[in-house]
């Protein structure tokens, strides 16, 4: 009587064989990181009535991450690739980690449950809109610490810059990541 055989992934690090957290999806995630770290410093102004705003296209990276491998990977990649703006930078930091996981996590989600052109579209839209929820209410606990500055003072700058910047900036990560993610998933899912 022979036993019955399992094919097991040599690079798991699980003892199942079904190699979740192979060495290759862990480099996979580490080469997102580190996109998402190179991003994050690429920074220039989009919206002329405040240059002082500057958009990155990290998101953009953390959606894709996410769309490919998941809420994770989102989340993984989302936080550690600001990780290196800490030290420097703590309130923009969290304030980007923040709405970085705001746009990818539940645009994972739902990108997961529906996975489809018109799932990524929609998932894509309600991270949109979680993410300029959280970006919001994020300024007005951060920006008075960080540019001293009164509440009332954010609460006037919400209708005229961080609202439109917001939206902008979020614009460009959907429309970004929607017409690339399907071919780069497909090349690193090879």
């Amino acid at each position: 009587m022979s036993m019955p055989t399992h094919s097991v992934d040599p690079h798991s690090t699980k003892n199942d064989g079904e190699g979740r957290w192979s060495t290759r999806r862990i480099a996979i995630y580490a080469l997102f990181v580190a996109l998402a770290i190179v991003a994050s410093f690429i920074e220039f102004p989009i919206f002329p009535a405040a240059p002082y705003l500057k958009y990155d296209p990290s998101g953009i990276v953390s959606l894709i991450a996410g769309f490919a491998f998941g809420p994770m990977a989102a989340v993984l990649v989302s936080i550690l690739s600001w990780i290196p703006h800490m030290f420097a930078d703590p309130l923009g930091s969290i304030m980007a980690i923040v709405v970085a996981l705001g746009l990818s996590v539940p645009a994972s989600l739902l990108y997961r449950r529906f996975h489809s052109r018109i799932g990524a579209l929609y998932g894509i839209l309600l991270g949109a809109g979680c993410a300029l929820i959280v970006a919001l209410l994020g300024n007005l606990v951060v920006t008075p610490l960080y540019a001293n500055i009164s509440v009332e003072q954010v609460i006037a700058m919400i209708l005229p810059i961080l609202l439109p910047f917001n939206l902008l900036k979020l614009a460009i990560h959907g429309v970004v990541t929607f017409i690339i993610y399907k071919p780069i998933s497909m090349l690193v899912k090879r």
